[in-house]
């Protein structure tokens, strides 16, 4: 059974991975001053392909169902998301965003009953010291519109995810992901006409932006996600998020050249601390192939001789 929540846990992985990514893409390839249309583009084209696939539409309390999760999970968060990544710096956009499993944690508990495991918590308190310590340094001149998008963002997903979990009975995973996004993406789109008119002109880099944005970081990712949401408790699922911040910093170190101090590079590990904490799962198994040493005993020891 570890084994196979192990397992889980690296396929959910491969979402925060991908999530971390999307903050550099967006500051440096896609256009400037579109959060609405881009957050169109990067959800519609998405959820069809996931729709294709999928083959299936929804039926009875999905209708409203799809609407609500595509909107707190994909419809509006995208759109705050979109707006962080251009106000704040790469770093400090995807961390402020690693807050998100204490959030998880405290909705699980309210909506499925799934009450926090003190690893669990100890990893979350671990991330947001790890956090805390990227943040900090950085701290001046943060503009206070980008984060508090990115907060608002955070809490509109933790309650989404969570509501995602309750409401999965009966449905595949590629259904209900293809119709949060769909919904998601048609629920932005009349305020993406109005409010910045038609959409914006794409060039090729743009182009291969959304394209990634949308297939990789998106319909990709939230299969992945969702996946582990079925698989794994809330809140060991919220803490695989911290990984977002870490490749969000990193890329920004790597690709943006934003500067990483010291105090950063002890809040990254601090952050990776807390992410294996919080999976016991992982902490048994490699304990289970930790080769272990035979105590050697001497005739005397063997004899019964305290020692």
């Amino acid at each position: 059974m570890e084994d196979i929540r192990w397992r889980w846990s690296l396929l959910t992985a491969a979402a925060p991975v991908a999530w971390g990514t999307t903050y550099v893409v967006t500051r440096h390839a896609l256009p400037l001053d579109a959060p609405l249309w881009g957050s169109v583009l990067r959800a519609l084209p998405a959820g069809l392909l996931l729709l294709v696939v999928a083959r299936r539409a929804p039926q009875g309390s999905w209708w409203w169902r799809s609407a609500v999760l595509g909107t707190l999970n994909m419809g509006a968060f995208f759109a705050l998301v979109y707006v962080a990544a251009q106000a704040l710096p790469t770093s400090v956009a995807s961390t402020v965003m690693a807050t998100s499993p204490v959030a998880m944690m405290l909705v699980a508990w309210a909506l499925l009953a799934q009450k926090p495991r003190l690893l669990g918590l100890a990893g979350a308190a671990l991330g947001l010291v790890g956090v805390a310590a990227m943040l900090l340094p950085g701290g001046a001149g943060v503009s206070a519109v980008g984060v508090l998008a990115s907060v608002t963002a955070m809490l509109m997903s933790s309650l989404g995810f969570v509501l995602a979990t309750r409401w999965s009975g009966g449905v595949d995973v590629v259904s209900s992901t293809a119709w949060q996004l769909v919904a998601g993406g048609l629920v932005l789109l009349p305020f993406a006409v109005v409010v910045e008119g038609g959409p914006p002109a794409l060039d090729g880099r743009a182009l291969l932006g959304f394209a990634y944005v949308s297939f990789v970081a998106t319909a990709v990712a939230y299969l992945a996600w969702f996946t582990g949401l079925r698989h794994l408790p809330a809140g060991t699922v919220g803490l695989l998020g911290l990984l977002n911040p870490i490749v969000g910093v990193l890329l920004g170190v790597l690709y943006a050249g934003e500067r990483l101090t010291g105090v950063q590079v002890l809040g990254v590990l601090v952050v990776l601390a807390g992410v294996l904490l919080g999976q016991p799962s992982l902490l048994a198994w490699v304990a289970r192939r930790r080769p272990r040493s035979v105590p050697r005993t001497t005739g005397r020891a063997a004899v019964g001789s305290p020692s």
